[in-house]
């Protein structure tokens, strides 16, 4: 009987372990591309908890030194003093088993919160990011664009200098191209400006919906209250065995040796139901009401990005069609052999090379808006 409780004892001690190196597995891997910044955060809270759970899950071993009655130890009420205090010695060990649930749980509500901090994180990169949000693709998508025209137009731009020594062209017409390729060339830098100074803040995971990292959240929050109230109410709970050695000093015993299970409960158990309820339903309205917290500076940027998203929309229309119209333009003055309609041409490509990587801009932007504020893309 004793070794079938050992082995008992020994199972439960360690499947709260097994299952606390299970726990991180099953996470949401964070993507490989993004830094996580919660991983120290993570470390602290599951080494806090692995160190309040292991003296939860170890038994305790105890040991004391006295002197007793002698009378009063042999267990008969009538029995009379022997007149001299015999020594006492007591050893054992004892285990509350409720111990192995409030360690578990420790456990759990540690991952639970690791859980919500890298959430957490990961909507601070967000704010970090404010209305530039998505515009990496977009930028991305623009330097594309201008990387692939610039060296055509740096050849026109030669090839009219070359004109102008000829006397095939006039100054202002060279001048005048020669301002259209320094935008371009301009925009190429303000992109590459612009691409720096978005890597240097923190990324928020293609792919993501503020709306969905919202919801883990709340459920990440929502979880570490669970667990905090399951851990209060195992406090009215104890089922401890406790055995060991004890032996009177100069008296005879049969077998010194003792064992007790003891089943104890709170009655103030009965009154907490409610009031863990209440502590639950607290903290959610104070997440949602909370004035400087993350989930009120998410709601003022998803407002900001959403009219961002409708101008962008306007104006992606409005350079697609200046695009198609440039470009109808151009397959006519192509056919054209004149020096006035090269000229006229060389105009256009420069202009049509402009409203092309803006259109780049604008359609990976939306796209990108599209994907973080849930909307479908068209």
């Amino acid at each position: 009987m004793r070794k079938i409780l050992t082995r008992g004892a020994l199972l439960f001690l360690a499947a709260p372990a097994a299952l606390a190196q299970q726990v991180p597995a099953t996470e949401a891997a964070v993507p490989p591309q993004v830094e996580d910044r919660a991983s120290g955060y993570c470390d602290f809270v599951r080494g806090v908890a692995d160190a309040e759970a292991e003296l939860e899950l170890a038994p305790d071993v105890f040991a004391s030194f006295g002197v007793v009655n002698a009378g009063d130890a042999g267990g008969d009420p009538n029995a009379i003093p022997l007149g001299e205090p015999t020594p006492r010695v007591t050893a054992g060990v004892a285990y509350d088993f409720v111990g192995l649930y409030r360690g578990r749980t420790l456990r759990k509500r540690a991952e639970a919160e690791c859980r919500r901090q890298r959430v957490i994180s990961t909507l601070e990169a967000a704010v970090r990011q404010g209305n530039g949000l998505g515009e990496e693709a977009a930028l991305e998508a623009r330097a594309r664009v201008l990387r692939d025209a610039l060296p055509r137009a740096e050849e026109l731009v030669t090839a009219l200098r070359n004109d102008l020594r000829e006397g095939r062209t006039t100054l202002e017409e060279l001048n005048a191209v020669q301002v259209r390729l320094d935008n371009l060339r301009a925009l190429a830098t303000n992109t590459a400006l612009a691409r720096e100074r978005l890597a240097a803040r923190p990324r928020f995971p293609e792919g993501q919906r503020l709306d969905a990292m919202m919801e883990e959240l709340r459920a990440a929050d929502d979880a570490v209250e669970s667990y905090a109230g399951g851990l209060r109410r195992a406090r009215a709970w104890r089922l401890s065995l406790r055995g060991g050695y004890d032996k009177l000093i100069d008296v005879d015993q049969e077998l010194p040796l003792f064992g007790q299970l003891t089943l104890s409960y709170n009655l103030g158990h009965l009154w907490q139901g409610s009031a863990n309820a209440r502590a639950r339903e607290g903290r959610r309205r104070a997440m949602v009401e909370e004035v400087v917290g993350v989930p009120q500076r998410i709601s003022e940027l998803v407002a900001e990005l959403r009219a961002l998203q409708r101008t962008e929309e306007g104006r992606l229309r409005e350079v697609s069609t200046l695009v198609t119209d440039l470009e109808g333009q151009l397959r006519e003055v192509e056919a054209l052999q004149t020096r006035e309609i090269r000229r006229f041409r060389d105009y256009l490509l420069l202009e049509l090379t402009r409203l092309r990587a803006e259109q780049a801009y604008l359609r990976a932007h939306v796209d990108s808006l599209n994907t973080f504020l849930g909307a479908a893309t068209p």
